[in-house]
């Protein structure tokens, strides 16, 4: 049977965008249910929910999260208004934290429609969100038992842990060339340094962009989307298995903000609209400044005087950065504006549209450049936590996961 997924939008049925989600859904494993409603109960939800706007689809919108309340068979809902459209930002973050406080085990998922969506991108949202209802028994794991490997098989670097009765034995990353022979030396590395061999293993689980390759080559045990499995890798990390938590993820090449209730996910949404807000912009960066991107961070640390790049584009904020050599702009200063400009992007672009708050984990290789850590502390008014191994927090989520399959 099919989950039951609210589709809460302002009209998104009747666009072209309609049948890449309907299609979408039904692969992930999601019936979509447009919940229904009078003219005369838009007016009775906007004071129910206390919120009412100008325009009329978005008040509509609002009464559709009320009428999805009256359905129990709806276990998720997606919340869908137009890219860049700032009073519909709006719309979603209030009708968000509305079905939290009527139903708090009730995942919900945002994105903003463009005129030609990429199935991918919706498939990876409705697939998370799918894996968050009908796994959730799963999700609630504390422990790792056994032996198991977790390979993240990411877009720009792979990364292997193996982890023994809840403790990491032994770690590997490295850069992502073919996604299969990537994972195949980054776990061999990782097995020698726990000293294991692969036949000691009880378990293997895979996650990121390479993993169905890469779990038909290891024939591995789980082979999970990356969402939840980052969630349970940070929850693990940090060991914060219960209450509200926050994790930020930044990847080579796309982001994720999640928010999460007793481990397990309850919110979330990607970014990856553009590459300057990802950690190849660091990369390209941190090349043009003659220095490590773990360089970059410190050489970040040490500016003095604020500069801004001219664009987030990851191609114009390098050209940016370029002239802002060749005028005499530090090193230093430069590289803080690298940084402050992912975080950022990522604060205007996926932040904003939902309500985040402490603790707050940082998680992904970027959450080792120090810099952007910086920059996020100072944007949020909070403290990052940045667990150790905090690189490996999709490896290790999905090692923890795979050891109760």
């Amino acid at each position: 049977m099919r989950a039951r997924v609210a589709q809460i939008s302002c009209g998104t049925e009747y666009s072209g965008v309609q049948p890449v989600l309907n299609e979408m859904a039904e692969r992930a494993g999601i019936e979509l249910v447009y919940p229904e409603m009078t003219v005369e109960e838009v007016e009775k939800a906007c004071e129910e929910v206390g919120f009412k706007v100008k325009s009329p689809s978005l008040n509509m919108m609002i009464a559709r999260a009320v009428s999805a309340l009256k359905d129990p068979t709806i276990k998720g809902a997606i919340l869908l208004t137009c890219f860049k459209c700032s009073e519909g930002t709006i719309v979603k973050d209030v009708v968000r934290r509305f079905l939290h406080e009527r139903r708090r085990d009730l995942p919900v998922i945002t994105y903003s429609n463009v005129e030609k969506p990429k199935p991918a991108e919706i498939f990876a949202r409705l697939e998370a969100l799918s894996t968050i209802i009908t796994r959730k028994s799963l999700l609630m794991r504390e422990r790792q038992e056994g032996t198991t490997l977790g390979i993240d098989a990411g877009s720009s670097m792979t990364k292997a842990v193996v982890m023994r009765e809840n403790e990491i034995v032994g770690a590997a990353w490295l850069p992502t060339t073919d996604p299969v022979r990537s994972a195949d030396e980054a776990a061999k590395k990782a097995l020698a340094d726990a000293g294991i061999s692969h036949e000691k293993l009880d378990a293997i689980g895979v996650t990121g962009y390479g993993r169905e390759l890469v779990a038909d080559f290891f024939h591995a045990n789980l082979n999970l989307e990356e969402v939840s499995v980052v969630a349970k890798g940070a929850a693990m990390l940090a060991e914060m298995h219960r209450g509200e938590a926050t994790v930020i993820d930044i990847g080579g090449m796309s982001n994720k903000l999640i928010l999460m209730r007793d481990g397990i996910v309850n919110t979330f949404n990607l970014g990856g609209i553009c590459g300057g807000s990802s950690g190849r912009f660091l990369e390209v960066a941190s090349h043009r400044l003659d220095a490590s991107i773990e360089e970059l961070g410190e050489l970040a640390l040490q500016s003095t005087q604020k500069f801004e790049l001219q664009s987030y584009c990851m191609v114009f904020g390098i050209q940016s950065l370029v002239v802002a050599l060749a005028s005499g702009i530090k090193r230093e200063d430069v590289a803080a504006a690298a940084c402050r400009s992912v975080a950022e992007q990522v604060y205007e672009n996926q932040i904003r549209e939902m309500h985040v708050s402490p603790p707050i984990i940082f998680v992904g290789g970027v959450s080792l450049v120090k810099g952007v850590k910086k920059a996020f502390e100072e944007l949020l008014g909070y403290e990052l936590i940045v667990p150790h191994h905090s690189q490996f927090a999709g490896a290790v989520g999905i090692a923890t996961l795979a050891s109760g399959v």
